[in-house]
């Protein structure tokens, strides 16, 4: 995915010289001309970014860290410099369900001032495409499969379920408060 989503960069010829037996030859290659910065959304999207420093190596890496609350994302992490010196964004979020977090992204990524972004995604709702689509025309988005339905609480399905989780093998606790400290626990502990 990462491969289709940068077919689209620019290059220039730049000379070289390389190693050849044991002499050394002159050539001409080539070079990025967009200056690209990589934006996982944290924690899944980091995931997605040694595979695309494997492409771009010479890309920035600039988190943004989001979670949500009642279906709305809270951003509780940004680590964007302060100037913007990247030509293009590329937006790394393996899962893209209501597309509320990543519009989200994408409104900070513009007020930074970006001048071209692109959301790449593994999975992703139909819903939320079209939703990316019709508010940010301007937004390309590469996305390796469709899932055409959302359940009440915004989950893709089939999907992945939580791709952090799965990534990091984060058990899931149904009940928070077993995360807590025993003295921060609202119940009181009965034998």
């Amino acid at each position: 995915m990462g491969y289709e989503a940068t077919s689209s960069l620019n290059t220039c010829p730049v000379q070289l010289t390389v190693p050849f037996n044991q002499n050394h030859i002159d050539c001409t290659g080539k070079k990025l001309v967009e200056k690209v910065a990589l934006i996982p959304i944290m924690r899944s999207g980091l995931g997605m970014v040694d595979s695309m420093l494997e492409l771009l190596p010479k890309a920035g890496v600039h988190h943004i860290g989001m979670y949500k609350q009642n279906l709305m994302p809270v951003q509780y992490y940004n680590r964007l410099p302060r100037k913007c010196d990247s030509d293009i964004a590329y937006i790394l979020d393996p899962v893209m369900a209501t597309a509320q977090t990543v519009l989200c992204v994408v409104g900070i990524l513009k007020k930074w001032g970006v001048a071209k972004i692109h959301i790449i995604t593994v999975i992703a709702s139909k819903q939320g495409l079209e939703q990316v689509a019709s508010l940010h025309p301007d937004v390309s988005i590469s996305v390796g499969e469709v899932d055409s339905e959302l359940n009440e609480k915004g989950v893709v399905l089939p999907g992945l379920g939580d791709a952090g989780d799965r990534l990091y093998g984060t058990p899931l606790i149904e009940d928070e408060e077993e995360l807590m400290h025993q003295s921060k626990r609202k119940r009181s502990c009965e034998m």
